[in-house]
Parts: C-alpha cells; sequence; structure tokens
C-alpha cells in the first residue's frame, strides 16, 4: 500500500513538473514563484491540476463525531448565519500551490532553456563532511548494531565451543558477539562561487525595471546556486557614486543624482582585487542598468576598467539593458562596439518582463 502511494505521489511530481516546464515563460515573465520564496521552497500556482487526496467511502456515513444533534447541523451549531462578503455572479480563479525545491526549479530551468553545467574556474573550495557506513566494530550504540553480523558471531561461536545444537538449532547472541555499523568522514571539495550583483539606482530607473532585475537575478542565483554549492552574493548601487548594500537595499532604494557607471565597476574591481581571487574563485558580475551614462569619456573609463580589471578575471561579466523612457539606452551599443572579442561579456537588452526568459539563456546559456 505504501510502494503505491509513493509511486502515485511519484508520478504527480513529474506531471507537476512538466506543468510547469510548459509554462516556464511564462512563470519568469509573471514572478508568480519569486513573490512565494521561502527559505528553501517555492510555491507555484499551477491551474487545473487536482492534488492526490484521500476519498472517504460510504460506510459510516454518520461521521466520526459522537453526542447530540441531528445529521446535517452545522459544527458550529448556528443556523442560518450569514457572511459579511457581497455575492458575486463572477466564477472564481481554482489554484493549487505545489512546492518544489529551489534545486528542482533549478533543474527545470536547466531543462528547459538547455544550459550546460558550469565547469568550475577557480581552485578555491570549500570542503563539507559526508559519513559513510564503512566498517564494524565489537562496540557501538544500540541503534547501529548490525543484526546479521551479531547473528553471525553467536553462531560461530557456539559451533566452536561446541554448544549449537543441529537437531535443535538456537542462537543467542551474548555481549561478545555483538558487532555495530562503524562511519568514516569523508571530506567532500565544493567550488566556490561569488556573485557581484550592479544596480542603477538613479533618476531614471524606476519601480518597473528594478522588477524586472528583481525576477531575473532571483533566476540566476537558482541556477548557481544548484551548480556550486559554496556562493557568495554582494550588491552594488550606484548613481554618481557607488557603494556596497544589502539585497533589501539594492531592490528599494532610488536615487536622484545622475549616472556614473565607472563608480560601480571600480567598486567590483575593489571587491575582486580585496577578497576574490580569480585563481580561488568563481567570479560572476552581473550589472542592470537603462544604458544612460553621463558621458562618452565615462564611457571609455568603464571599457578601460572592464578590459584591464575586470573581464580577465572573471567568469563572466553579464550586462543586461533594460528600457526606460528617460534612458538613452546607448551603453549596450558602446559595449558591443569597444568589447566584443572578450568571451566573458554577455550582453543582453530586456525591453520587458517577456524579454527575462530569453536574457536567462544569453546569461547563462554558454556555460561559464
Amino acid at each position: 500500500m505504501l510502494l503505491n502511494i509513493d509511486n502515485d505521489y511519484n508520478r504527480f511530481r513529474q506531471i507537476i513538473k512538466g506543468k510547469i516546464k510548459d509554462n516556464l515563460k511564462k512563470y519568469i515573465s509573471n514572478g508568480e514563484m519569486v513573490g512565494r520564496k521561502g527559505k528553501d521552497l517555492v510555491s507555484i500556482p499551477l491551474p487545473q491540476i487536482d492534488i492526490p487526496k484521500f476519498r472517504f467511502g460510504n460506510n459510516g456515513r454518520g461521521g466520526a463525531g459522537e453526542g447530540e444533534g441531528e445529521e446535517g447541523t452545522p459544527v458550529s451549531g448556528q443556523e442560518g448565519e450569514e457572511g459579511s462578503g457581497k455575492a458575486g455572479n463572477q466564477p472564481g480563479h481554482h489554484l493549487r500551490e505545489v512546492e518544489l525545491t529551489l534545486d528542482e526549479l533549478a533543474e527545470i530551468l536547466g531543462d528547459e532553456l538547455e544550459l550546460p553545467n558550469i565547469e568550475p574556474k577557480g581552485k578555491k573550495q570549500i570542503v563539507s563532511r559526508k559519513d559513510k557506513y564503512t566498517g564494524i566494530s565489537s562496540v557501538g550504540p544500540e541503534s547501529l548494531r548490525h543484526f546479521k553480523r551479531t547473528f553471525r558471531e553467536a553462531l560461530k561461536r557456539q559451533i566452536v565451543t561446541g554448544q549449537f545444537n543441529f537437531e535443535k538449532p538456537q542462537v543467542v547472541p551474548i555481549r561478545d558477539d555483538f558487532r555495530y555499523r562503524t562511519w568514516k568522514s569523508t571530506a567532500m571539495p565544493e567550488s566556490n562561487a561569488v556573485i557581484i550583483y550592479m544596480m542603477d539606482v538613479s533618476g531614471s530607473m524606476w519601480d518597473d525595471q528594478k522588477h524586472i532585475v528583481r525576477l531575473e537575478t532571483f533566476w540566476i542565483d537558482t541556477w548557481l546556486q544548484y551548480q556550486y554549492k559554496g556562493l557568495e552574493t554582494r550588491y552594488i548601487i550606484h548613481d554618481a557614486q557607488a557603494q556596497e548594500v544589502d539585497r533589501e537595499t539594492f531592490f528599494s532604494v532610488r536615487e536622484n543624482g545622475g549616472t556614473v557607471i565607472s563608480s560601480a565597476y571600480n567598486l567590483c574591481r575593489q571587491l575582486i582585487e580585496k577578497e576574490y581571487p580569480p585563481e580561488e574563485w568563481n567570479i560572476y558580475t552581473f550589472h542592470f542598468s537603462d544604458g544612460d551614462n553621463w558621458s562618452r569619456e565615462d564611457n571609455k573609463n568603464c571599457a578601460e576598467l572592464l578590459k584591464e580589471h575586470i573581464l580577465p578575471k572573471v567568469n563572466l561579466f553579464g550586462y543586461g539593458q533594460v528600457e526606460s523612457t528617460y534612458g538613452s539606452g546607448e551603453f549596450i551599443d558602446f559595449l558591443e562596439e569597444n568589447l566584443k572579442e572578450y568571451e566573458t561579456l554577455v550582453l543582453s537588452y530586456i525591453p520587458d518582463k517577456e524579454a527575462i526568459y530569453d536574457s536567462i539563456r544569453d546569461f547563462l546559456g554558454k556555460g561559464k
């Protein structure tokens, strides 16, 4: 019975994954999963899917309760109680919420976008410990007693000492016969990686543009966390000046100043040089902007910083340009014209939420 339930549940999970994969582009652009992200799980509303449940038969129609009362009496005992809301005449939208782990979500993302697994570049590694049962000992906790080995030791002892009766076989272990499982801790090296996010928060970047950035960074995080067990994340915001902030500030702050993109690139360079040597770390940098920069001279400063200090050291530098009514949108063209020969630079134009799907493929599709 239990095996059948497990099989049914596993089949249901496969149906769920198939539905999510079929509608992944819609979920990515609408952000339905992002708003419900918990510590380890993401809840995904899925229409028109019946979740397996127990159904009671006709036996025992009287119910499980005891005591006074007639069939059909409300549990509260208050008949005719009316709700406080107004009646409507429109059908409701029936949604179920199904929870997936972030690893399962990353697998779906990788399958749908055909993302290659990343080959780690940096040598810096964290070490996790994995326990594996590898031997047998004569001492140990009762919870780890090995019953077959204990029985075997008792049988050997009784045969050797002549205590075993072949006509009436009976094996009775004594304390010296007890055997216990033993374990060995194995070091599991895992590559380290860091993501450095940069975002323009000047007056031309509105909430709609920041919402696009929030959605896209969620999926980038999900994929890279799936690829690396040791992942750090840093956040840099900039207008005319740059500063490092926490995640909440990164997505909520808004400034009214101008835009000097080189200020963010210079702070990113300092972080890498101070804390993330490229021979030890896998480094991912992403910059989101509306493409409006203070001057062409600062564009040249950005190019110099990228060429000399950032692009040679990172696995990937992704520049995502969101469309804004007030932004000039020239910066992505400048990068295309002046830095197109650098393989670690990936450019992506993101005019609206529907373009996030293709932008994720742009950034992550090369397996760097």
